[in-house]
């Protein structure tokens, strides 16, 4: 099963109802597809940047869910039917325990209390040379 989000922007013009009804009937089809939930943001309305089919606002709802790279084309295509849905964007996601994981090695690589000290000691290094070339230039030639 591979992990996939899938963010849709909803038709303004139904009614408040059929806008908070239609995300369940998305789950609804994905759950068909023996697809599993991760995560769901409820519908937001939102300005679009640009009209799509003369609309100018949007309800902006996001579903993240696992599901066999088989049964995809089969849950577009059922997407794709909802006349209400204006826009969809259907994209594979890496797993989040896999990013935790990434993250967490790159911090503990070099703290950054380390990384201070360095840049102090390089600080005090400069320090010590101007003085050395100050003393030179005051010794009489």
């Amino acid at each position: 099963m591979k992990h996939y989000e899938l963010t849709y922007l909803i038709s303004s013009e139904i009614s408040e109802e059929e806008i908070k009804s239609l995300p369940e009937k998305v789950l609804v089809l994905v759950q068909e597809a023996d697809g599993i939930i991760e995560n769901r943001i409820l519908p937001l309305k939102r300005k679009l940047a640009y009209p799509i089919n003369k609309q100018e606002d949007a309800c902006l709802a996001t579903l993240t869910f696992q599901l066999d790279p088989e049964k995809l084309a089969g849950l577009e295509k059922k997407i794709k039917a909802e006349g209400q849905i204006l826009r969809y964007l259907l994209l594979v996601k890496k797993p989040t325990k896999e990013v935790k994981r990434v993250i967490r090695k790159v911090i503990s690589e070099k703290p950054v209390s380390a990384q201070s000290q360095e840049k102090k000691v390089e600080l005090k290094e400069i320090e010590k040379k101007l003085e050395e070339i100050l003393a030179q230039d005051d010794e009489p030639k």
